[in-house]
């Protein structure tokens, strides 16, 4: 089974340390973010994986190499110009020639690739994208009423969403909705799949999720390493 991973983003909110190393080489613990991602993708059967670059690449380049010393087969595709996060993966056009996976650089999570991808490759939709609950407390109290009159309090109710996960399953046909050599971001792919009334199925992450898009969540993988990864 082939993965891509998009690891072609400035990280500009970790920017104290993206400016010098690229944030999937951030460490985690004993390893890279970017480590993690792989040897958990190798554990599922992924066996040929596709690193998407653009900043810093060829320190990415260096650090892993053929793949070889983690048991996969890595390749490089460099963007030569910003394409988003969607555009870099018509560069793969001709090397994915079957469902494959994709996921964002700066996603630690315990998810069941394998299963995910199974449910996937079995639904009716060039695209399955995971989504994980998030639920946030809200600070006031929520007021219901009618008219002039109260009916009713909300004690600070629960904010419940259900969040873009960063990790998808596409269908080779998909490439056919991709403009070439243009800034092309999955927002754009999933709108322009729903304007053409194409499916789109969603897989809920039950499982350990972190999005590293801030320095407290980084700070959060530090503390979760130990317990979900070493």
């Amino acid at each position: 089974m082939k993965a891509v991973i998009l690891v072609g983003g400035l990280g500009s909110r970790l920017k104290e340390f993206t400016k010098i190393i690229p944030k999937p080489l951030l460490p985690i613990g004993e390893k890279s973010v970017l480590e993690i991602q792989i040897e958990k993708l190798k554990s599922f059967g992924f066996n040929e994986i596709y690193l998407a670059t653009n900043y810093k690449s060829d320190y990415i380049e260096s650090f892993f190499g053929d793949g070889s010393r983690y048991g996969v087969k890595i390749k490089i595709s460099k963007e030569k110009i910003r394409l988003g996060t969607a555009g870099p993966l018509l560069l793969l056009k001709d090397q994915l020639k079957e469902p494959f996976l994709v996921m964002n650089g700066d996603i630690l999570s315990l998810i069941d690739y394998k299963k995910f991808y199974n449910y996937a490759v079995n639904s009716d939709s060039v695209l399955t994208l995971s989504v994980k609950k998030e639920v946030t407390p809200y600070q006031f109290g929520n007021i219901l009423f009618d008219g002039d009159y109260v009916k009713k309090i909300e004690e600070k109710p629960d904010i419940i969403m259900y969040i873009l996960a960063g990790i998808y399953v596409m269908k080779p046909e998909i490439f056919k909705f991709f403009p070439k050599d243009k800034y092309f971001g999955m927002d754009n792919l999933i709108t322009h799949l729903l304007n053409k009334k194409y499916k789109i199925s969603k897989y809920e992450i039950m499982e350990y999720w972190l999005d590293i898009g801030r320095l407290s969540d980084y700070e959060r993988a530090q503390d979760d390493y130990t317990k979900y990864f070493k």
